[in-house]
């Protein structure tokens, strides 16, 4: 009978037809693509009605299936109020996990900056390696280094970042073109996606034996050339302050090749971009960043 229709299955119809696709719903829901449509199936049994059109992969709403999911729809938005408006977590706060470099460097200067432009909204914040798989909805967004490594995310690509050498001003007074470089001590990231042979390469030069330091975060990199042991490769955006205030330059930027990438994407489940906190979060960084991520 219909008042004996599990949530479930409701839950599973929601997601598919959100996302317009079992596959999607099944990342999103944390199960597989053959467990969503079989709990549609059991759905559409049980109401006596079919409610996606099927063509090998593509599913559409029917009719029926437009009908049901303007209710459903609106019925899983006022759950999500009524739990935020008993939960202990304020319905303003922001869960943030985010890569360290970035959180150190970049983000975390802002945040009073972030906290007044956007009143009303607290930040949870926590740096770390790992890659969030969302499961147990400790957070609500992550910040990511490298390529995002799991599907049915919503990723939002942080922009062009700059990789270039960066010292000291007394360092940089010696060095005026690539090879110049060859004589100095040298700042590597052994979890980094750009090394020093890369550069060289870049510029037409052998790499030479590395006789350097290694640390596995840029923010490490970079406090170790404001303090003179040597050159940097890294982000000019995480960066920007020790730049900013001259405690680094960039003695070659724009006169050598240097590379540009982008090296963080902020990802989301599907579901999280209706919390208020996040979709403000969202706006402020791409004003920040002069993004504009359009619909997401």
């Amino acid at each position: 009978m219909i008042q004996h229709v599990p949530i479930t299955l409701l839950r599973a119809f929601e997601a598919a037809g959100r996302t317009g696709s079992f596959t999607a719903a099944a990342a999103e829901l944390l199960l597989t693509p053959s467990a969503v449509s079989h709990a549609i199936r059991k759905l559409e049994q049980s109401l006596g009605a079919t409610l996606f059109e099927r063509a090998g992969r593509a599913v559409r709403l029917t009719p029926e299936g437009d009908a049901l999911m303007l209710h459903i729809g609106r019925g899983f938005e006022e759950l999500r109020r009524g739990m935020e408006a008993v939960s202990t977590h304020a319905p303003g706060l922001l869960r943030l996990h985010c890569a360290p470099s970035f959180a150190a460097q970049w983000l975390a200067p802002r945040l009073s900056r972030f906290l007044a432009d956007c009143p009303g909204i607290e930040i949870q914040l926590a740096a770390g390696t790992d890659y969030l798989q969302f499961q147990s909805d400790e957070f609500d967004a992550d910040i990511v280094y490298g390529a995002p490594r799991q599907e049915g995310l919503i990723v939002l690509p942080l922009g062009e970042e700059i990789i270039t050498p960066l010292c000291t001003p007394a360092l940089a007074a010696a060095i005026h073109a690539p090879a110049d470089l060859l004589g100095h001590l040298l700042i590597d990231g052994y979890n980094r996606t750009v090394r020093w042979s890369r550069w060289f390469a870049g510029n037409g030069l052998t790499p030479p034996p590395f006789r350097g330091t290694r640390f596995d975060r840029s923010f490490l990199a970079i406090g170790a050339a404001v303090d003179g042991i040597g050159v940097a490769l890294d982000s000019t955006r995480l960066a920007e302050r020790e730049l900013a205030d001259g405690r680094l330059v960039a003695p070659l930027l724009e006169r050598a090749t240097d590379i540009r990438l982008v090296d963080h994407h902020l990802v989301f489940p599907r579901i999280a971009r209706t919390r208020r906190p996040l979709r403000r979060f969202i706006d402020w960084i791409g004003h920040e960043l002069a993004l504009d991520f359009g619909t997401y």
